[in-house]
């Protein structure tokens, strides 16, 4: 079987033109001085290296190849005149989009989601991220098999005689058809061992953070890169990895977190959250997440020197909704990166319209005895 989940990408020192699609909704989310800043740095995580950039702003999508047949060719210019290896749209593409954007680009084409998926399989290091990473990989594959095997049903409609490439009538029950039956079998079942497996992790999660009742329980949720990990190491004393890079940490670590007089309380740094995040990847993580789940409260860290810091807020309340996270659950919202502010004025506007957060930084240490 041709490998379904398409995570074979090898984005490492590939260069990139990222396209972005700005449709009415999504006008008012988007930094209007740089669209595609989350998008690039995206492709900066996946390894690749972005040589331009290209925006449209339409009223709607083309069905074909999302963008009009003159902005095709445009990008099949820039890709010859960069000689890029791979367009990268900020949207998710059906597989027949992807087709009709690579014949005309002549070069590899991703969709946001597949790059997320792609980053997350490059960074799965224990056995249970590596089963959420496949099982997000074959939801996201799942119902675009057809789509995948079109080009077979299309040899074998477009031919005549018997055989092979006889005609096999309006749905064209050929050896596309077949394979694509076979496919969703062997998808089907990998897909429920899968969650079978990770059923399993998930009633070992709810049994640990069981036994942790008689502790205090915190847990760090956030956009990713907001600084979640770097906080984690000031308040413990950890030696969490810290990069400068989008899901730098995929696996939950718990920490014993001192608060003086022999008090303490467990800490937890999670897996960050991102908008537009495949729904399946966050059902997949769910066992990842489940500390954050049932945590007695939610630290919510916020990078307070990014100008999309109200819009990263909204998704992680968002993706905290999908996990069954009630809105009054306990929370304190952090902002975190004051160090780093240049825009005081937009920093004030971020305080007002958050009067109970705290405001710290977790690299310098200012706000934590506060906190």
């Amino acid at each position: 079987m041709k490998d379904p989940t398409r995570t074979d990408h090898r984005l490492a020192r590939e260069t990139a033109i990222l396209v972005g699609v700005i449709l009415p909704e999504r006008a008012g989310r988007v930094d209007p001085y740089d669209p595609l800043k989350e998008l690039h740095a995206l492709a900066d995580a996946a390894g690749a290296i972005v040589v331009d950039k290209i925006i449209q702003r339409r009223e709607r999508i083309d069905p074909a190849g999302y963008v009009g047949k003159g902005k095709l060719e445009e990008i099949a210019r820039r890709v010859e005149q960069h000689r890029a290896d791979v367009v990268i749209f900020d949207n998710e593409l059906s597989p027949s989009q992807i087709r009709e954007i690579e014949a005309i680009a002549r070069c590899k084409v991703l969709d946001r989601t597949e790059l997320i998926l792609d980053i997350f399989a490059s960074r799965a290091r224990t056995h249970a991220a590596r089963l959420q990473v496949e099982l997000a990989q074959l939801q996201y594959t799942a119902p675009r098999l057809r789509g995948m095997w079109t080009h077979l049903e299309r040899i074998a409609g477009a031919g005549g005689g018997t055989g092979v490439g006889a005609v096999g009538g309006i749905g064209t029950r050929g050896p596309g058809e077949r394979q694509i039956e076979i496919d969703r079998r062997i998808v089907g079942k990998r897909i429920a061992l899968l969650k079978e497996r990770l059923a399993e992790i998930d009633q070992r999660k709810v049994r640990e953070v069981g036994a942790r009742q008689d502790h205090f329980t915190v847990s760090l949720v956030g956009y990713t890169n907001a600084g979640k990990s770097t906080l984690m190491n000031a308040l413990t004393g950890a030696a969490t990895l810290v990069r400068d890079q989008l899901f730098a940490t995929l696996d939950t670590l718990t920490r014993r977190w001192d608060l003086g007089n022999g008090r303490f309380v467990l800490l937890s740094d999670t897996v960050g959250f991102i908008r537009n995040l495949p729904h399946h990847l966050v059902a997949s993580f769910r066992a990842t997440l489940e500390e954050a789940i049932h945590a007695d409260l939610l630290l919510h860290v916020v990078d307070a020197s990014s100008p999309d810091a109200e819009q990263q807020v909204a998704a992680v309340h968002d993706v905290l909704r999908s996990l069954g996270v009630a809105d009054d659950r306990r929370q304190l919202l952090v902002l975190n990166k004051t160090d780093a502010i240049e825009d005081e004025a937009a920093f004030t506007v971020l305080r007002a319209a958050h009067p109970a957060a705290l405001p710290i930084s977790a690299r310098s240490g200012a706000g934590l005895p506060e906190l």
